[in-house]
């Protein structure tokens, strides 16, 4: 959470965008910007999707960022330091990013048990 917000605040300055600025154009509160910068609060794809464009960034590497959607770098990985990886339908992303977070975080972990039973059915079935 705090890696993330430290790669918002990056950016940010990179663009270059004040708090205000960023805060203005993205139509999320400064305050609440500041607190995800410092770690303090993990932004809903909601929020990501508000700021991706202020910051340049495209919305999919900023969901990837966050942990929303998996790298596209390899199709077939299951598994990245780790972690299992959810590939999420494009559009299930959309509709997903506009829920509240709590919902969002729950419907994640739901998928991702699912994608695990459905991996250990297809090897019991081989």
């Amino acid at each position: 959470m705090h890696d993330l917000g430290r790669m918002i605040k990056q950016q940010r300055i990179a663009a270059p965008l004040t708090l205000r600025k960023l805060a203005t154009v993205s139509g999320v509160s400064a305050s609440h910007l500041g607190r995800i910068e410092r770690g303090e609060r993990f932004p809903s794809a909601h929020i990501l999707r508000k700021i991706a464009e202020p910051l340049g960034f495209r919305e999919d590497r900023l969901f990837t960022l966050a942990g929303f959607l998996s790298s596209p770098l390899s199709d077939d990985a299951e598994e990245e330091s780790g972690h299992t990886i959810l590939r999420l339908d494009p559009y299930v992303a959309k509709v997903l990013a506009q829920e509240p977070f709590a919902r969002q975080r729950t419907v994640i972990g739901i998928l991702s048990i699912l994608k695990s039973l459905a991996k250990n059915v297809r090897k019991e079935w081989r």
